[in-house]
């Protein structure tokens, strides 16, 4: 019974997700699911990657509760829906559907905050195309290894924080051996989202990303 409950919501899930993925292709819009765990730097990361953007962008701002994170988009004059899971682990489709109802928006990059998770964001399409894990230095070399279906489906990873990379103990390339062997296609950026490191190289890919989907 369990199992079927668990079914019935992930097709119901996924039904939505693909609607909103052929609405955002009709108004040329493309949609990012930004997952990492608390504390990766997500929001810094998002409002960095917009600094360096020649588009106009747009957030979905994830969190169990409080509206902090969107708070500090908006303060920079971006347009932003906060969406509370209240106590769910990961935003759904339908939240991503009435989040989008909200902003009306065409020819946008839609950068989503995922809730602070590795796990749970995994399993659930939103209508993105496609998805990128954040994870940090601080957070240790393991993550591939512990959280591998992430990093399976993530079209990218972006490692943060490396100015700190000095400072800590981190085996980078036993980092990229796990994602490599998982994620043979993934991307890799390593950037620094407080001094705008690599910030270039990942905006610049994430722009021909756009302009393939949505050439003019």
């Amino acid at each position: 019974m369990n199992v079927k409950i668990i079914e019935n919501v992930l097709e119901a899930n996924n039904y939505i997700a693909r609607k909103l993925q052929q609405d955002l292709k009709r108004r040329r819009n493309m949609m990012v699911n930004i997952i990492g765990s608390p504390g990766a730097g997500k929001t810094s990361f998002i409002l960095k990657s917009i600094q360096f953007l020649d588009k106009k962008c747009a957030v979905i701002e994830g969190d169990i509760a409080s509206d902090i994170d969107s708070k500090k988009v908006a303060s920079y004059g971006i347009p932003v829906v906060q969406v509370n899971t209240g106590g769910g682990c990961h935003l759904s489709a339908p939240m991503i559907d009435a989040a989008l109802k909200e902003m009306n928006l065409e020819d946008t990059i839609i950068f989503v905050e995922n809730v602070g998770n590795l796990v749970c964001p995994a399993s659930f399409d939103i209508g993105e195309d496609f998805k990128v894990v954040l994870s940090s230095v601080t957070e240790g070399d393991d993550k591939p290894y512990k959280y591998p279906a992430i990093f399976k489906k993530a079209k990218a990873v972006v490692m943060n924080k490396m100015d700190l990379n000095k400072h800590i103990k981190f085996d980078k390339n036993y980092f990229y051996r796990g994602i490599k062997m998982l994620n043979s296609n993934s991307m890799v950026f390593e950037v620094s989202s407080t001094f705008g490191e690599g910030m270039k190289e990942w905006s610049g890919w994430l722009t021909k990303q756009f302009e393939e989907k949505c050439p003019l």
